[in-house]
């Protein structure tokens, strides 16, 4: 594989540095995750129903998936740090706009300038933390930013859903847009000072489009990831209309989610430290047997919630492909890792979409299970086929090599 990425000795405290992208990763996870939670509360004050409120999620992920590969091309030429920095301010710009929203239409617009800068921050933020550590332990950094997206489904969301009660649906907003601008003040202070790459420009970026290795990488996320989006996206009803528990339960197991995430998260980075393609299908095999088991154990509380845990500790395999694009995208490593965030929210689309889907059939709630198991599988098959296909251009290189005309 191709190794290209840039090395940071400038950077003198990567701790530090590592710490202020995860405080970035941590807001843009709150923001992600808890407007999910805050719609019953901005439908009663903006006057619209509950499914009108819920497009207000569509237009942030509609925000994820157009800006990072236009932001991740557009800002070619600037310098990573920079460029965390200007993406932390659109940031805190459009959920600071959001708290402020008189109008469905404004609140909308401003949903999805939020999105806007998500998947560059990641995809830049990735870069940068791998750049700070010698090669074998690139995934690992890159798993201690995509920590605080899983912390933020811990401690976070939990947080802004109960601003949202107590102080109102704006705070849970404005509380992200200052912590933006913190991770702004601490990405100014501690990130590495790298000049721009000369040769960096929006046409190369592109290049990483006629990577086949590159699109087969993405694809394999934006299926794969679908299983565990479309049990997320119905636990709570699986859990009040199949398990039969009071609503109080379910922020419960959510919890467990994100717990199960957060340990995969670093779980998974170190395996793939090690064995980067044994890590991701194994990755692939955990989930579809935890999404397998999800029907099976519904009707008990205890063991659906250790089974939703099982499910968050497969989530993981994100760090694992993050860190696969760096290998594979050559000089275009801006566009391939902001793009990786694409297909994430891509997964977030297709698979709550597909389960509600099977539900709307009459295939009841607990068939989410199995559409997860069915992406799970799809995503393998589709990884099995990048490697196969990596594997013969790789004897290809060599024969030329060996044999030249």
């Amino acid at each position: 594989m191709t190794h290209n990425y840039e090395t940071s000795p400038k950077a003198s405290h990567p701790a530090l540095v590592i710490l202020a992208l995860a405080m970035g990763a941590f807001a843009i996870g709150t923001t992600e995750f808890a407007a999910m939670s805050l719609v019953p509360f901005f439908a009663r004050d903006l006057g619209i129903t509950e499914p009108e409120a819920g497009h207000a999620i569509s237009a942030y992920a509609l925000g994820v998936v157009v800006g990072a590969p236009v932001i991740a091309v557009l800002g070619a030429r600037l310098s990573r740090r920079t460029l965390l920095i200007g993406l932390m301010a659109l940031f805190a710009i459009g959920n600071g706009l959001s708290a402020t929203s008189s109008s469905y239409t404004m609140l909308l617009f401003f949903r999805f300038v939020s999105g806007l800068p998500h998947g560059a921050f990641f995809g830049v933020a990735a870069l940068v933390a791998a750049s700070l550590v010698p090669s074998n332990k690139r995934a690992q950094a890159v798993s201690l930013v995509f920590l605080g997206l899983t912390v933020a489904t811990i401690i976070g969301v939990p947080a802004a859903n109960l601003l949202g009660q107590v102080v109102g649906w704006r705070y849970g907003f404005g509380v992200v847009a200052v912590l933006a601008m913190l991770t702004m003040v601490a990405t100014f202070l501690f990130a590495p000072r790298q000049p721009a790459d000369p040769d960096a420009s929006p046409l190369r970026e592109l290049t990483a489009l006629k990577r086949p290795q590159v699109l087969l990488t993405l694809l394999t996320g934006a299926i794969g990831f679908g299983g565990l989006f479309c049990v997320y996206t119905y636990v709570a009803s699986t859990m009040i209309e199949v398990t039969k528990v009071p609503e109080s339960r379910v922020p419960l197991v959510l919890v467990a989610f994100g717990v199960g995430m957060t340990a995969g998260n670093l779980f998974w980075a170190w395996f793939a430290d090690r064995n980067q393609n044994l890590a991701a299908i194994s990755a692939f095999i955990w989930s579809a047997l935890a999404l397998a088991a999800f029907p099976l154990v519904a009707t008990n509380v205890w063991l659906l919630g250790f089974d939703v845990l099982l499910i968050g500790f497969g989530g993981g395999l994100g760090t694992i492909l993050q860190t696969r694009l760096m290998d594979v995208a050559g000089d275009a490593q801006a566009l391939a890792a902001a793009a990786h965030h694409s297909a994430f929210n891509t997964a977030n689309a297709l698979g709550p979409w597909l389960g509600g889907m099977a539900i709307a059939s009459g295939f009841g709630l607990t068939s989410t299970g199995w559409i997860g198991v069915a992406l799970s599988l799809g995503g393998l098959a589709i990884f099995m086929l990048t490697l196969a296909l990596f594997r013969r251009d790789a004897r290809r290189a060599e024969l030329r090599e060996a044999c030249p005309a």
